[in-house]
């Protein structure tokens, strides 16, 4: 529910502190975006029919290691912390980068407690967590 109510703020028309931006960071702002889409539809063709809303394992599910899931233990959250960061770049809007900066904390902790379930689930996730971070750049 926080989540939801996290991307609804954040595509909320509002404009309370914009800040002026070099040409060059907005469009790295845009490349960020494009990079975190085609993250998230790489991830989300490898999960195929074994996506779930919730963070608990698929019953038949399997531990997924290679593709994206090389890069990052969890690519789709890697992708949408990617896009809306990468999007308020573009947009030169502080509000929507304190709205992403809340969504990596969000995804964080749910991250965390997924992986707990995840370890009881595959007892090759301990190894698969030393050697891929949550997230890009981030342990």
């Amino acid at each position: 529910m926080v989540q939801l109510l996290i991307f609804v703020v954040y595509f909320l028309p509002i404009q309370l502190i914009t800040i002026e931006l070099p040409e060059w960071l907005s469009h790295l702002g845009l490349f960020i975006l494009w990079i975190g889409l085609l993250f998230g539809i790489v991830a989300l063709l490898q999960l195929n029919n074994k996506l779930s809303p919730f963070p608990s394992p698929v019953a038949a599910g399997k531990l997924i290691t290679n593709g994206a899931f090389r890069i990052s233990r969890h690519p789709i959250y890697t992708a949408l912390i990617f896009s809306g960061f990468g999007y308020a770049v573009y947009q030169s809007s502080v509000y929507k980068i304190l709205i992403a900066v809340l969504l990596l904390i969000l995804f964080y902790f749910k991250s965390r407690y997924e992986e707990g379930l995840l370890s009881k689930k595959f007892s090759e996730y301990q190894n698969y967590k030393k050697r891929t971070r949550r997230f890009i750049g981030f342990p």
